[in-house]
């Protein structure tokens, strides 16, 4: 923090010299991202954050001692925190308006407590503390120029164990170091965004590419020369009337290998004219060149999507980028051009790895040459050529330790049809020899005859294809093309060899890429009507290979792949894995790459629809009767996929699958048995099928699996499995037998998010019986799950307040909740801005106000808590109303709550929810207002807000629970005359008379109690009226 403030932060001289932040966007940032560190620190690192600092952090505050709350001492002008380090002193403690903080617990209370004023706080802070870290560890610690050896000093303490408090201060130095480094990496992005070009950087750096310009073979540039010689006073070559618009110079470039480049440099940054950019300047750089085409508009082609990438206002390196993808790309129609790196640094590493020892990749003859030997191969071969051609791709260098890595895609189908990253393998050398050799097998696929093409094909495959170098190699150098092309031919022969080639490199996204736009996905639809069974294997396997992104599947399923796929294998029926004739081993290999494909093409939801209407679920269902690993594997991987559809669903258990998704519970094969829990897991939404996976004996080998806990995909699988299994009360009893919650609450720590969410889910699904609720608490799992309340994940604090609510129905259990401080993290979570979150909260606040020794002093130990929950009645959400009502409703027992609640407004709210449909929000809001009526003059005011006629309504409801609830509610309004007139008129006598029967002696003494308050008071009218 102290460097950051030092060199990042803009400070001003005030007064006697003493330095103050200025006013600044930058300024407001960094105090910015220092309120949210310190706000989190208590939260993310209690220990670190009691530790009590060498000397207090001292600054004149704008507090006044009104603020201060809970867990202060108000004495006059005087506050001090309850809270007291090991010498009895404060940690926080004000006087007039002098405010001394010691430890970073307290600092973030205050920026808590501070609210609007805590920019100002900060800013004073940091202004009378210029370097924070000499008050917090001491001053061996400081910011110094140079090399700092802070660390190193620790290291040697911690070594020697001299301080116990070594350690601790090592965490927070290292803590606060990692705070200064975001510091001055936000400041350096805020700071190069205002960096512009001036006449004289743009004038040195001409200079110096001159250097490396002229006619020999090692320069990087035949020429480089100014349009005009003439230079004004300003340093600027541009005219008076462009200078006003940012020009300063313009440029011709004449590269060795292509026509000349026309520069423009501005203030903005350096631009290749003629080419459009409407994307702004300011670092930002998008740069299309177009050569020998007719296009007008490049942004518009297949491949002319811009790659973006903030670059500083370096000229050579901007002019290096141009000069290198013309010298790449000359014969495509489109190049783009991609930011290589910052700095002189990449410019020289482009000079010295592509310049000096550059090969001649492409040349004029050469690019000529390959077009007439690629026309010439389709002649021979009676090619029916494709007329839309592949533009380049641009290169990006990446460091050679980044590897292009798939981007799995889930079946919510939530991901755009983009390009994803474009990577290139580098390397500090040249390329290597197998990139050449392909190079040179390129002439013979592309200008021999059909033996010759067979050949070259056999030849390519002895490559390692596996390789990112010889996968680019085919594609660079136009070969991808025609591998496409062949598959065109009637020669099978060479359609094999290239299928099996484009098998192998369609492992590379970008090949995937470059298949699709080339046209190479309807061509392989097309082979699966062949008769040749090895052509429709590899043609499917390829299929499986490139339909990984949403646009190949899409066009897979327009060109009829899908029924294609379904029809052509309905009569196969694939055998187990052993003792297989060579036609058997056939028809099982075709079922295998076709289930591939399937499985691809079912990541898209309109193709799962396809796969249906095609007869997809019969065939799915029969080929997951065999016994072959390598079948069943995408044959579950696709039903898994489909599962999230329910009419999917509902086949998987008509059809029979649950049983043989059970059977493969218990395979060797991991990632069978994954795909297995996963589909369970989606299926296990229906109780037909949790009873049916008990029924074949699934839950066994499921609580088997969680002693897998390595292996995290099927961690979360099973978990997932388990979670909606126990949702059935008879699975919970089995689960139980199995030991299965012991093993859960073991797994509670070190897992992912996606392997907690379901594990919690799990358990509180099983918190149904009271013995697991006793089990959790033996096992440890109640600290561990009030932990979990201070999440950030959505889906898993869902989870966690259900299972922290289902134990509080303990009383033990709730003794250890509420000495953990469980119940306030709880009403935190009524702030979260997720209703789910909100909604989870406010049921589970329930059992642990009902099991609370002392529930109502508690409650109002909260601060602010009695109002933000009787804002929430506020919300739009049904579950959120639902549950703050049974909150409401145990908060209302008691007196001085009820009341507090009461002048916030409760009863004009919860009157507005009267008026609905919802018979769950019904039923609760009844009981909240029977509860609420205990107090003053709440009966009265809930007649005025017109909330009577409509709770009569609700006896018409069809739910039990619901009249019951609203008989009591009755009978409480029933004491106030007027509202005894309301409910006469709306007709609630003979609907209560027909409850006073039921054989529920609440709903019978609420109903027969409101009849007699009405009848009473009509008894009084008549008696006044006639004396």
């Amino acid at each position: 923090m102290g460097a950051a403030l030092a060199r990042a932060a803009q400070w001003t001289a005030a007064g006697s010299g003493t330095g103050t932040l200025e006013i600044t966007p930058l300024n407001e940032s960094l105090l910015n991202q220092i309120i949210k560190f310190v706000e989190d620190f208590s939260t993310r690192h209690p220990e670190e954050a009691a530790f009590v600092f060498r000397e207090p952090l001292e600054w004149k505050t704008q507090l006044s001692c009104s603020v201060f709350g809970e867990g202060y001492e108000v004495n006059g002008a005087t506050v001090q925190s309850e809270a007291k380090g090991k010498d009895g002193q404060p940690l926080l403690l004000l006087t007039a308006s002098t405010l001394r903080v010691r430890s970073l617990d307290q600092l973030s209370s205050l920026l808590q407590i501070a609210v609007e004023k805590k920019l100002k706080e900060a800013q004073a802070c940091l202004e009378a503390n210029r370097d924070p870290i000499v008050k917090i560890l001491g001053p061996e610690y400081g910011t110094v120029e140079g090399e700092d050896m802070s660390m190193l000093h620790l290291l040697d303490k911690v070594k020697k164990g001299d301080d116990p408090e070594t350690e601790m201060k090592m965490k927070i130095n290292l803590l606060l170091h990692q705070l200064d480094l975001q510091l001055l990496n936000s400041s350096l992005k805020h700071i190069s965004q205002h960096v512009r070009l001036n006449p004289a950087a743009i004038n040195n750096e001409v200079n110096l590419l001159k250097n490396f310009s002229g006619k020999g073979e090692d320069t990087v540039l035949e020429s480089l020369e100014y349009t005009s010689d003439y230079t004004f006073s300003n340093g600027c070559r541009a005219p008076p009337w462009r200078q006003v618009h940012g020009e300063i110079c313009y440029l011709v470039i004449k590269p060795h290998d292509t026509d000349p480049l026309y520069i423009t440099c501005s203030t903005a940054g350096v631009f290749l004219n003629g080419v459009s950019n409407n994307k702004g300047f300011h670092g930002v750089m998008n740069i299309f060149i177009q050569t020998h085409s007719g296009k007008k508009n490049p942004s518009k082609t297949a491949n002319g999507r811009m790659i973006r990438n903030s670059l500083n206002h370096n000229l050579l390196k901007n002019i290096l980028e141009k000069v290198i993808s013309v010298f790449f790309h000359c014969s495509s129609t489109v190049t783009q051009i991609a930011a290589i790196g910052h700095g002189w640094k990449c410019s020289m590493y482009i000079y010295n790895n592509f310049f000096l020892n550059k090969p001649k990749y492409f040349s004029d003859k050469a690019a000529k040459k390959d077009t007439e030997e690629g026309r010439s191969s389709t002649v021979s071969l009676k090619t029916k050529k494709k007329t839309r051609r592949i533009s380049s791709e641009s290169v990006k260098i990446q460091p050679p330790s980044k590897r292009f890595e798939d981007v799995s895609e889930s079946s919510s189908e939530a991901e755009e049809d983009e390009e994803q990253p474009v990577r290139r393998q580098e390397g500090n050398t040249d390329l290597p020899s197998e990139y050449w050799g392909i190079q040179k097998l390129a002439k013979y696929l592309k200008g021999g005859n059909p033996t010759a093409t067979v050949i070259a094909l056999c030849s390519m495959r002895d490559f390692n294809l596996a390789q990112e170098t010889c996968q680019l190699a085919i594609r660079d150098i136009g070969c991808l093309e025609v591998l496409i092309n062949l598959l065109d031919t009637e020669e099978i022969k060479c359609q094999i060899g290239s299928l099996k080639i484009l098998k192998e490199i369609s492992q590379n996204t970008l090949i995937r890429h470059a298949i699709a736009d080339l046209g190479g996905l309807e061509i392989m639809v097309k082979i699966l009507d062949s008769p040749d069974k090895d052509l429709k294997c590899l043609a499917a396997e390829t299929i499986a290979n490139v339909a990984r992104f949403k646009r190949a599947r899409r066009t897979v399923r327009q060109h009829g792949g899908i029924k294609r796929l379904v029809g052509r294998h309905k009569n196969l029926y694939p055998l187990g894995s052993t003792g297989l004739t060579s036609y058997q081993a056939k028809e099982t290999e075709i079922a295998r790459c076709g289930a591939l494909a399937l499985w691809s093409c079912s990541k898209s939801t309109k193709n799962k629809e396809a796969i249906r209407k095609a007869g997809g679920i019969p065939l799915l269902a029969r080929w997951l009767k065999c016994s072959h690993a390598n079948i069943l594997t995408p044959i579950v991987g696709t039903l898994q996929e489909c599962a999230s559809k329910p009419s999917y669903r509902l086949a998987i258990r008509t059809e029979g699958m649950i049983e043989n998704l059970v059977k493969n519970l218990s395979s060797e094969h991991e990632e069978l048995q994954m795909h297995c829990a996963s589909a369970i897991f989606k299926c296990a939404e229906d109780k037909e099928t949790r009873d049916l996976v008990r029924q074949h004996g699934g839950l066994q080998p499921l609580s088997v699996l969680l002693g897998n806990s390595e292996n995290k995909q099927l961690l979360a699988a099973v978990t997932g499995a388990i979670w909606k299994c126990a949702i059935s009360g008879e699975n919970v009893s089995k689960f139980r037998e199995y030991k299965a919650v012991e093993a859960l609450v073991g797994l509670l720590t070190d897992q992912p998010e996606e392997v907690l969410v379901n594990i919690v889910g799990a358990l509180a699904e099983c918190c149904q019986e009271p013995i697991n609720r006793t089990t959790i608490r033996k096992c440890g799992g109640i600290p561990t799950l009030v932990k979990l309340l201070t999440g950030t994940d959505q889906a898993l604090l869902v989870n966690v307040t259900k299972a922290v609510g289902a134990c509080a129905t303990e009383p033990e259990n709730m003794m250890i909740i509420d000495r953990l401080d469980g119940v306030r993290l709880l009403w935190s979570l009524l702030k979260n801005p997720n209703p789910d979150v909100q909604a989870s909260a406010a049921w589970a606040i329930c059992p642990c106000i009902e099991n609370a020794k002392d529930a109502g002093e508690m409650v109002r130990s909260f601060v602010g808590g009695l109002e933000l929950i009787v804002n929430l009645l506020k919300s739009k959400n049904k579950e959120v109303l639902a549950s703050v009502c049974a909150a409401i409703t145990n908060i209302a027992k008691d007196e001085e709550n009820l009341a507090v609640i009461t002048d916030h407004g409760v009863v004009p709210l919860l009157s507005k929810l009267a008026n609905t449909n919802n018979d769950k929000l019904r039923r609760h809001l009844a009981e909240a207002i029977s509860n609420c009526c205990m107090w003053g003059s709440n009966r009265a005011t809930f007649g005025e807000t017109k909330a009577v006629a409509p709770l009569v309504r609700y006896l018409k409801s069809n739910d039990p629970s619901v009249h019951r609830a609203t008989a009591q509610a009755l009978y409480q309004l029933s004491e106030d005359p007027n509202n005894c007139i309301t409910m006469h008129e709306n007709g609630v006598v003979k609907l209560l008379l027909a409850m006073v029967g039921s054989t529920d002696e609440t709903l019978q003494e609420a109903a027969a109690g409101c009849i007699a308050n009405i009848r009473r008071l009509a008894l009084a009218t008549e008696k006044a009226k006639y004396g």
